[in-house]
């Protein structure tokens, strides 16, 4: 059938033969689940909550089965028998999930007649795109007598996605963590104060201001914000703040350290500068990016410290952003390695160093997670893009992590995604003895305190095993 035609026509029982079969076909989309949970109330967290589904034995989100139901509905009411035919019965068994970005194709078979009453009994079955039966049953209908023929009525299409995310769900995995000390070091403007101060409000840090005391007093004056109970350290500018909080975090005064307003590489070179800071793994930084038409979190590295990483650059890179993925509850991630193609070539060095991180997990010098790549970014996070490259793996479609080729492709992909996707952005850097909230100058305060909220995380987890 095609849904552009300008006539829906239906058959009739007398038009209608034993054998006669109708199909359509449908891909599942992100929407298509809220759209349903919206309608029918089915709020089950197996298909709304990313989260949750990851833990059951389906491993992700799945489709309501009663969705697939609605699909034969569809069938059934447009086309065979079509316009004017009364639903009366419906079996079904449903034998295996159907998820995001599966390609299903619904097929209704007539296989009985019952001519005093104008029944239909129809064979009705979902395949996915591997030829797998999803669901299967039997429908009887009560055939059309009279010809319909009607003009189509086309509708909008629907789009429940926010247009912004949130950091909801990452506010509530750090919920039950206790609060750590944490070097704000230089919130000189108002969204970084606001952001550590609201990172405290939270019980996410105890903040300890690291900076010119009378400067951080006039903003927090302009801005509004209270700065009683608040410990204060002076230090007369930016370069010295960095020092000043490297050196607390290296003796042991403080587990975290959190940017303010100051540059990146003033904060990083100070943390490079303690020997005490220093461990076996490079620095990076990781973006934890939701977006509204993603079904899981991102995680997107590196975009923000390593401008042109070598092979042994993005072993660390890539094992840094494993071990969040595993603070934040993602046993074994899929980490996709981006390129523009998906084919090792040597003109692409990009694709090179793919390879060679593929074959490194498999020999345990990655750990924690599946690898695949060379990747575009399209089937790293498509699976229809992934199937019409004809790419079969577990991580293409259903990527956690992207590792970006360089730190242009990392950054401009997370801004993308930020500022024209709706994203929630936030971010940190790990490879240091302490973790690094680690957010753009531009970052305003939710972003701010919801990275405090991912070292908090990371925090914890090196109590109980250093980095």
């Amino acid at each position: 059938m095609n849904d552009a035609d300008d006539l829906i026509e239906n058959i009739t029982y007398d038009e209608l033969q034993v054998g006669q079969c109708a199909r359509l076909s449908r891909t599942l989309g992100k929407d298509d689940i809220a759209a349903f949970a919206a309608v029918s109330g089915d709020v089950n967290p197996a298909h709304v909550d990313p989260e949750y589904a990851d833990k059951t034995l389906f491993h992700g989100v799945i489709a309501h089965g009663m969705w697939g139901a609605a699909l034969i509905s569809r069938l059934l009411g447009t086309v065979l028998p079509g316009p004017g035919t009364i639903y009366l019965s419906q079996t079904l068994q449903f034998l295996k999930p159907v998820r995001i970005g599966d390609e299903l194709r619904i097929t209704a078979t007539v296989t009985a007649k019952e001519e005093a009453k104008k029944h239909v009994l129809l064979d009705c079955e979902i395949k996915n795109q591997n030829g797998a039966v999803v669901l299967t049953g039997v429908a009887t209908v009560i055939a059309p007598v009279a010809k319909v023929r009607r003009p189509r009525i086309h509708l909008p299409p629907l789009s429940l996605s926010q247009v912004h995310a949130d950091y909801a769900s990452l506010m509530a995995a750090a919920a039950p963590l206790a609060a750590v000390r944490c070097a704000v070091v230089h919130p000189c403007d108002e969204a970084s104060l606001r952001g550590a101060l609201d990172a405290g409000v939270h019980g996410l840090i105890v903040p300890v201001l690291v900076g010119p005391q009378a400067r951080l007093r006039a903003v927090a004056e302009a801005a509004g914000l209270a700065l009683d109970g608040i410990e204060l350290v002076d230090v007369p500018h930016s370069h010295a703040a960095a020092a000043r909080a490297a050196a607390m975090a290296a003796a042991g005064e403080v587990e975290m350290l959190m940017k303010g307003s100051l540059h990146t590489d003033e904060l990083i070179s100070a943390v490079l500068a303690e020997p005490k800071l220093r461990t076996a793994r490079r620095l990076s930084h990781v973006f934890r990016i939701e977006v509204p038409l993603y079904d899981k979190v991102l995680l997107i590295s590196d975009g923000a410290l390593n401008i042109q990483p070598g092979l042994a650059e993005k072993v660390d890179i890539v094992q840094n952003a494993i071990d969040l993925a595993h603070a934040l509850g993602t046993a074994e991630p899929r980490v996709a390695i981006l390129s523009a193609v998906e084919t090792v070539t040597s003109r692409l060095p990009s694709t090179l160093d793919a390879a060679a991180l593929c074959k490194m997990a498999e020999r345990g010098q990655i750990s924690g997670a599946l690898l695949d790549g060379p990747l575009g970014f399209d089937n790293a996070i498509s699976p229809v893009a992934a199937r019409a490259k004809g790419i079969t793996s577990a991580v293409a479609g259903h990527a956690d992590i992207l590792i970006a080729p360089d730190l242009e492709a990392g950054n401009l992909l997370a801004k993308q995604l930020e500022y024209l996707a709706g994203a929630a952005v936030c971010g940190v850097a790990l490879g240091a003895a302490v973790p690094i909230a680690l957010t753009s100058r531009a970052g305003n305060a939710a972003a701010r305190t919801a990275s405090a909220a991912l070292a908090l995380l990371l925090a914890h987890r090196y109590r109980q095993q250093r980095p």
